[in-house]
């Protein structure tokens, strides 16, 4: 009856959520390639090639769960070097991202509308003998179609935010018939596990394996790449603040921040990589207001000797430019809700500082905070004078580092744990 509710409200929330999704697919550009399979169409070839490939069909939603699903399936092949698989996407960042980094044994396409006749185009397309969904995209119609079909379905690096959780549990009679068919539910500690059980999920299909997206052994990283950009701007030995993933206002912080700490501390350098590349524009110009001299990471110009921020636009290369900084800022903690992920900054050997906001990574940051692993700031002041002392003193970011990694110790191994688990599922 809930499913039958949910198909029959379907088109009338397609309508009101519409307009809005289809704005924010035009800025973010390439709306329009194969969009067609948002609608469960493919073509005559893509369905042939499917027929025969027996893949596992991991479902993400952007360029993050992306990453994740990679990782994840490197592991899977390890176990199972035949395995083929399909990915599905739903940002076009996550879609171009994820075919450029893809090999040959994984097929990119875009994740379907999950309307009943759209969800059953794609699984007779796909014909998946497994469905691997990333972190939170639990859909009642894809699960539905999945256990109508005995095909095993696992949620992996599942995530629930404090905000999340309040919301299932405040629809819990509508959203635990979805949630009681899930074969099996990968969570990072045994509070996500309680958490899983209060919304409906069964003890025994939950597995504590630790978080993918935080496990030192899967993490890689190109220090050369960033550097090499920087050198092209003869900016290489600069000390760098960088703000990671920022959010609206933040860039505006972080550069009053900069200007304070400059006069102290003359050889600064302002990277920054807003959240969202469609904002660049914007941001380009708001620091330009503020007096900034600034350049775009994909656009490489003549060299600029008073070159003092830079502008990562591109999408995909964030864990490999933490490389160059000296401290990190990480965004959308300081002025927006959620956070972002502090573990890729750790990994790249770099000290943390983030805002009073991380309920998307709450169990990490406060583990950070506790161990002295990170700093969490609660102001614009309380930032610049944190930033201070650590530029000043280089040993207490070096013992931030070591702290931070040895909290991430405790998912050493998370990626392989998980793949054993999917290829055991049946």
């Amino acid at each position: 009856m809930i499913r039958f509710i949910y198909n029959l409200l379907w088109p009338v929330g397609l309508l009101l959520f519409l307009p809005g999704y289809l704005v924010k697919m035009f800025r973010r550009g390439g709306y329009r390639e194969k969009f067609g399979q948002r609608l469960g169409i493919y073509d005559r070839h893509l369905r042939a090639r499917l027929y025969w490939k027996k893949p596992i069909w991991l479902h993400a939603v952007s360029v993050g769960e992306v990453m994740i699903a990679l990782k994840l399936t490197r592991q899977i092949r390890a176990l199972y070097e035949d395995q083929h698989f399909v990915l599905t996407t739903t940002t076009t960042t996550g879609f171009a991202f994820a075919n450029r980094n893809v090999p040959d044994w994984i097929d990119v396409m875009y994740s379907p509308l999950d309307f009943w006749p759209v969800m059953r185009s794609a699984f007779e397309a796909i014909r998946p003998t497994k469905i691997l969904l990333v972190e939170a995209e639990i859909w009642p119609n894809m699960v539905a179609e999945a256990k109508a079909r005995q095909i095993p379905i696992a949620l992996v690096n599942a995530r629930l935010s404090a905000r999340s959780e309040k919301r299932f549990r405040m629809f819990r009679p509508f959203v635990a018939p979805t949630f009681r068919l899930l074969d099996l539910v990968c969570v990072q500690n045994a509070g996500d596990a309680e958490k899983w059980k209060g919304l409906g999920v069964e003890g025994a299909r939950i597995k504590q394996v630790g978080s993918i997206k935080y496990d030192p052994e899967e993490m890689r990283i190109d220090p050369k790449l960033a550097r090499s950009v920087l050198a092209g701007f003869e900016v290489e030995n600069r000390t760098v603040i960088f703000g990671g993933s920022t959010h609206a206002g933040e860039e505006k912080i972080l550069g009053e921040v900069f200007r304070a700490l400059r006069r102290d501390f003359v050889d600064l350098l302002l990277v920054l990589a807003p959240r969202h590349t469609e904002r660049i524009a914007e941001v380009q110009a708001d620091l330009k207001e503020m007096g900034f001299q600034v350049a775009l990471r994909s656009q490489p110009a003549a060299v600029d000797p008073f070159l003092n921020c830079l502008l990562i636009d591109t999408t995909g290369e964030l864990p490999h430019w933490y490389t160059t900084a000296t401290l990190v800022f990480v965004g959308k903690s300081l002025l927006a809700r959620g956070g972002q992920n502090p573990a890729e900054a750790i990994l790249a050997g770099k000290p943390v500082l983030f805002g009073p906001h991380m309920e998307n990574f709450g169990a990490l940051a406060s583990s950070l905070v506790a161990h002295g692993g990170a700093i969490q700031v609660n102001s614009a002041t309380e930032l610049r004078r944190t930033m201070a002392h650590l530029l000043a003193n280089p040993e207490e970011r070096e013992k931030m580092v070591t702290n931070a990694r040895q909290v991430l110790e405790a998912h050493r191994g998370s990626t392989a744990r998980t793949a054993q688990l999917v290829v055991d599922l049946k």
